[in-house]
């Protein structure tokens, strides 16, 4: 570290470096599920693709789930921003149920798909819902790593590290987690859309 530098100055340093590790991670995932898509949108030329799969009705509940996680996320932020301690340790809590109640519901709909016939691999499956198969539980790890970065964030509030001009963890762990919440809406719209 140079030694002219202030603490102050090197600790937004620091913060701004941790910021935009998250953005080139985030960058990297959006790149890798653009390929997945992609590779999809190729694959549909295929003559064993199932243009008519129906999408689990718990992957539409999952996303409700999750894009009410981000809401009571950031409503954990405000509270931490405004004070309110408590209010946001329920929150963050609330987040974490929810986050694992959409775990369970995706898998949920792996449930419901094999219901309909459809498998990941053997005789019976197809390229289509390979496809599907692999990209969702490839989030749902995206989301479990989301979990646990909740869960330190959830710690770290308890210990009292967070409230107004000290959020970076929070902003850092919110901000992933709206990522993948995106990341999931665009994901279902996708699967809907693109048949």
């Amino acid at each position: 570290m140079n030694e002219n530098l202030t603490p102050q100055v090197a600790e937004t340093k620091q913060d701004r470096a941790k910021k935009m590790m998250l953005w080139f991670g985030i960058a990297s995932l959006i790149m890798t599920f653009a390929g997945w898509t992609s590779a999809y949108i190729v694959s549909s030329s295929r003559e064993d693709w199932l243009p008519d799969f129906k999408l689990p009705p718990a992957f539409w509940f999952s996303t409700v789930i999750i894009v009410l996680s981000s809401v009571t996320y950031w409503l954990a932020y405000r509270s931490v921003k405004g004070g309110n301690n408590k209010a946001a340790t329920l929150l963050l809590a609330a987040t974490l149920a929810l986050g694992i109640v959409f775990i369970v519901s995706q898998f949920r709909g792996f449930s419901q798909m094999i219901g309909y016939g459809y498998y990941f691999t053997g005789p019976t499956s197809s390229i289509t819902l390979s496809y599907v198969f692999l990209i969702a539980a490839v989030h749902i790890a995206h989301v479990v790593a989301g979990l646990i970065s909740l869960l330190t964030v959830g710690v770290q509030q308890l210990r009292g590290k967070y409230g107004p001009g000290q959020m970076l963890g929070m902003e850092l762990g919110i901000t992933f987690w709206h990522f993948l919440d995106l990341l999931w809406v665009y994901l279902i719209l996708f699967f809907y859309l693109y048949r």
